[in-house]
């Protein structure tokens, strides 16, 4: 039985217990967030899991345990928000590649096996189910990236209506949000104080404070997505260079 101490204990703190090798605290993360663990993969798979009987709850607790010891506190991101990502992404793959056959496409149409049979008609299934797969982790992603925004006191909407219209603008912008993120002082005082250090990051680039001004929502939007393990995110917002 793990001491009250350490459940009083803030939960990134526990976190590097673990990493450090406290097995005691190890274990207790691993028993008391299988919930939450199960609700992550209930998620994915849109149906109860149970965690005596479903191997997607297992390998959940797999990508649980992998996020303790993966996880970087220095990313800014809370550890739940990490875990949640990569617990969803091992699930989807154990889906997509780790059952054998016909049973591995889940669509919204029953097939029967006379009508999945056909090779053709597999492929075009699984690519179906892959294509939607991916857009619900990229709805997922934008849900969180919608949560961190909101942390900045900026929304989606904002930015549609901020982002730069030019390419050349645009292209600018996400290399002061790069620049910005490699920092360690610049990027720890945005975490802190959840805005844009004009006058420290006018030294590190060719951008005029007036533009940086301009620009604030924009490059702090950019440096959010770089911050996070934002992977179908960051592949989506390609388009702007990043």
């Amino acid at each position: 039985m793990i001491n009250k101490t350490v459940q009083e204990k803030p939960l990134e703190q526990l976190i590097i217990s673990a990493q450090n090798g406290d097995t005691e605290v190890h274990n207790y993360l691993l028993k008391t967030y299988q919930p939450f663990v199960a609700k992550c993969v209930s998620d994915v798979c849109k149906r109860y899991i149970n965690p005596q009987h479903d191997d997607e709850f297992s390998i959940g607790l797999t990508a649980f345990n992998d996020a303790i010891f993966s996880y970087s506190i220095e990313k800014g991101s809370s550890f739940l928000n990490f875990a949640s990502i990569v617990i969803k992404r091992k699930v989807i793959d154990y889906i997509r590649y780790s059952q054998k056959g016909v049973k591995t496409v889940s669509i919204d149409e029953d097939f029967d096996d006379d009508q999945l049979e056909n090779p053709t008609e597999i492929r075009i299934a699984k690519e179906h189910y892959q294509e939607k797969e991916n857009a619900a982790m990229l709805r997922d992603e934008i849900e969180e990236f919608k949560k961190k925004l909101s942390e900045y006191k900026l929304s989606l909407m904002e930015l549609t209506e901020v982002s730069p219209k030019h390419n050349d603008a645009r292209e600018s912008a996400v290399r002061t949000a790069r620049i910005l993120y490699a920092d360690k002082d610049l990027r720890e005082y945005v975490w802190k104080k959840k805005k844009l250090p004009i006058k420290g990051l006018s030294k590190q680039v060719d951008v005029s404070k007036k533009t940086l001004e301009r620009n604030r929502k924009f490059i702090l939007a950019i440096f959010i997505v770089l911050s996070e393990d934002f992977i179908y995110l960051k592949d989506y917002l390609k388009g702007v260079g990043l």
